[in-house]
């Protein structure tokens, strides 16, 4: 196997087992909430209503800590290298999934937020990775590459919600809870730690020497807007990652509370979007990589999301099977949409600054989780589907900003 092919197995597997530990979350995460779980570790004298807006608070507050983090650790990386800034970021995942499990098991709600903090503010490990993959791409690889990044996503997602579900059931084992999902995931991000340490090589030939800039996540923003092209992209990229985190932030919490789901059924659905995904990426992204430019791809991608997203929004209680119909679309459109996104992102990039866009993404990405998030937990209290239906209304927003203002001109930023 010659280099490259091997940075590139052991991006796949760091990510794999990075998305592994972030699926075995999800169905485990409603519980914490939904009334008569006997996972709940909000009070009883509060109301649903009070849970859900605690809920969206605790989803919002792990990318809010990626925004101001994530940028200072692309800084880093372009400074020191990948490596070590790898490593870094995924120890500090490590003890925070240990924090949140001691955190249920003590119902010490404090606690919980502290360790999302800490896990978002180490959390820069994907955007490194990717810049990790930019290195050692080429512009026929890239977009296919990039598309690897989605495989092994959804290969942590086929098998991360569904172990998190069966690692919460006590009907399997008597002495697994809600917190012992998180104690999987600490232990399986430690591995994760060796294999960057132990297998990865140094991919950045070129560090950077500049000072890093702790208020670079608020110049991020900024940035965007002074280049057209990247503006547009990123801004277009917010708006779809928004609405699909109005979506998935409460989209277990509809599945238990509306359709009557346990952790196992929500982390069962989970895993067949994650097998959905995969074959999308395997079918459809490989297949489309280097025959139709990232642009065209966007155009469209980006809407039929939104469309599958109201699909969603439609379903009844009494067709709960449609939302297995909807999602090989769903699948097939998210897959491209972020295969395509991130390359287009690489092309219009040198080496020497694909970090700092990267980052600058990031930066928009994470924003447009945590804003949504807490949105979303108020928007709950009135109906809890509702959600869904404002996720769907912003993505179609977002690709209909970007097929009528993007202008497919490349021009590297230097």
């Amino acid at each position: 196997m010659n280099s490259s092919k091997k940075i590139l197995w052991t991006i796949f597997l760091t990510i794999f087992i990075d998305m592994l530990g972030l699926g075995i979350l999800i169905p485990v995460f409603p519980m914490l909430v939904v009334p008569h779980s006997v996972f709940k570790v909000t009070p009883d004298t509060w109301t649903t209503a009070e849970g859900f807006i605690m809920a969206g608070w605790l989803m919002a507050v792990f990318p809010l800590a990626q925004f101001f983090c994530t940028p200072v650790l692309g800084q880093l990386a372009d400074k020191y290298g990948r490596r070590n800034i790898l490593a870094f970021s995924i120890s500090g995942t490590a003890v925070s999934y240990m924090l949140f499990a001691l955190g249920i098991y003590t119902k010490n709600i404090p606690l919980l937020f502290f360790s999302r903090c800490l896990d978002g503010a180490s959390g820069g490990n994907i955007s490194v990775a990717q810049a990790v993959i930019g290195d050692v791409s080429d512009t026929k690889s890239r977009a296919k590459n990039f598309g690897l990044v989605g495989v092994s996503i959804g290969i942590g997602f086929v098998l991360g919600p569904f172990i998190g579900g069966k690692l919460s059931d006590q009907n399997l084992v008597s002495w697994f809870d809600a917190a012992t999902p998180f104690l999987f995931a600490a232990l399986l991000s430690c591995v994760n730690v060796f294999l960057i340490l132990k297998i990865l090589p140094e991919t950045l030939k070129e560090k950077k020497t500049n000072v890093v800039h702790l208020m670079r996540p608020l110049q991020n923003i900024i940035k965007i807007f002074m280049n057209k092209n990247i503006r547009i992209i990123i801004s277009a990229n917010f708006f779809f990652n928004a609405g699909f985190t109005f979506f998935t932030t409460f989209w277990g919490v509809i599945l238990a509370y509306k359709f009557g789901y346990s952790q196992g059924g929500i982390g069962d659905f989970f895993a067949y979007i994650g097998v959905m995904i995969i074959l999308a990426q395997g079918g459809v992204v490989r297949r489309l990589s280097g025959k139709i430019s990232e642009s065209t791809v966007l155009r469209y991608s980006m809407i039929l999301t939104g469309v599958c997203l109201f699909g969603y929004f439609m379903v009844s209680v009494q067709y709960v099977i449609w939302i297995y119909y909807i999602t090989p679309l769903l699948a097939i459109s998210v897959a491209l949409t972020r295969a395509f996104n991130m390359s287009l992102l690489s092309k219009l990039s040198t080496n020497a600054t694909r970090g700092e866009i990267m980052g600058m993404n990031s930066s928009a990405s994470a924003l447009a989780q945590a804003i949504p998030a807490i949105l979303a937990g108020y928007i709950a209290t009135t109906h809890v589907t509702s959600t869904v239906l404002v996720g769907a209304i912003t993505t179609i927003f977002g690709g209909l900003f970007f097929l009528y203002l993007f202008k497919d001109r490349v021009n590297k930023i230097k």
